[in-house]
């Protein structure tokens, strides 16, 4: 999953007022993260026009998060009741199930077992509310505001501490029976692989993602230079770019072996839904070239001649802090449509 995940707060589009005149509506948007909570008020061309962050960790309880965050969101609003309109809440979340509007046994939060968090900001709030997870509504939103307009099958990746992805079928998420659908960075690439938080071994996104290249670059390194490993073992993604750039052999080869397995990765993924394009999202995919031309390498070969050459790999055009956001306003757009 995704290091950073979200809660997400929509308002929709147009509604009428008793003496025939339309109003806007606005969509509040919270991105909650292992670290931080975000907040933010959305308008419909994907306009941030309010945003506010709170620490993730000041919440011992749900119930308190949702408490403090729906107080914001009522005071946030003030400022805009002349021209907008509060019509409803989205919530995206870690382990978020869209079909309950729980939160179910996140690993990256300190609140456990089941949580009905979408109730608690329904109650709230007096509105609708809709959850769903992080990748899902970046999804949508790269359907909406992004690089995804006018695409009804596509796959959305997110690289970053962890693979996240949201699966895109004749323009609507794949969300499964029970709401978990979609999960790719949990695809065993090798069953005697590394270690993955889910409590297997060899999942995708041990390998592909921020986590896995800084895995990889240090056995790079320690297998030449074992007696001063120890600085590269700390490095993160971001520094393995920056040596790329300056022709290490490591970093490059790290580039190469990540984006070999994430190119065979997809190409699996394109024989489930042939998608149009899929999207890469998050910091380890800002590295440019020296992710996306191995993985397209690889995607390619391994691809069978029907999809050849017509599956695109794209860059996200969404921006890293506000993916969340606005992927949850489109979510709750399209559903009130």
């Amino acid at each position: 999953m995704h290091k950073y995940y979200s809660i997400i707060v929509s308002l929709f589009l147009l509604s009428e007022e008793p003496g025939g005149k339309y109003m806007k509506k606005l969509a509040a948007g919270i991105d909650i993260g292992g670290t931080n909570t975000v907040l933010g008020l959305v308008d419909s061309i994907g306009n941030i026009v309010y945003k506010e962050t709170f620490a993730t960790d000041h919440f011992p309880l749900p119930e308190d998060m949702a408490a403090v965050v729906c107080e914001h969101i009522n005071k946030a609003f003030l400022q805009f009741t002349d021209t907008y309109e509060f019509a409803g809440v989205g919530i995206g979340a870690p382990n978020g199930n869209y079909f309950n509007g729980t939160i179910e046994s996140a690993a990256n939060l300190k609140w456990k077992g089941i949580i009905p968090l979408a109730e608690m900001f329904s109650e709230r709030l007096n509105c609708r509310t809709i959850l769903t997870n992080d990748a899902n509504a970046a999804a949508m939103g790269e359907m909406i505001f992004g690089a995804a307009k006018g695409m009804k099958d596509f796959i959305f990746i997110t690289l970053g501490t962890g693979l996240g992805s949201g699966i895109v079928v004749n323009g609507e998420i794949v969300y499964g029976h029970d709401g978990f659908a979609g999960e790719i960075g949990h695809v065993i690439m090798f069953p005697e692989g590394r270690p993955c938080g889910c409590g297997r071994r060899g999942c995708l996104e041990t390998y592909c993602s921020a986590t896995g290249i800084k895995r990889t670059y240090s056995d790079l390194y320690i297998s030449q230079n074992a007696d001063i490993a120890v600085k590269h073992i700390t490095a993160d993604a971001k520094y393995i770019y920056n040596m790329a750039l300056k022709g290490d052999k490591d970093a490059i080869e790290a580039f190469n072996y990540t984006g070999g397995i994430l190119g065979l990765a997809l190409a699996n993924c394109a024989a489930y839904t042939s998608p149009e394009a899929f999207f890469l999202f998050g910091g380890l995919a800002l590295a440019g070239d020296f992710i996306f031309k191995p993985t397209i390498k690889s995607f390619e070969k391994n691809l069978m001649n029907v999809y050849k050459n017509k599956i695109k790999i794209l860059p996200s055009r969404l921006t890293e802090n506000n993916a969340a956001i606005l992927g949850a306003a489109s979510l709750v757009w399209k559903e009130v449509g």
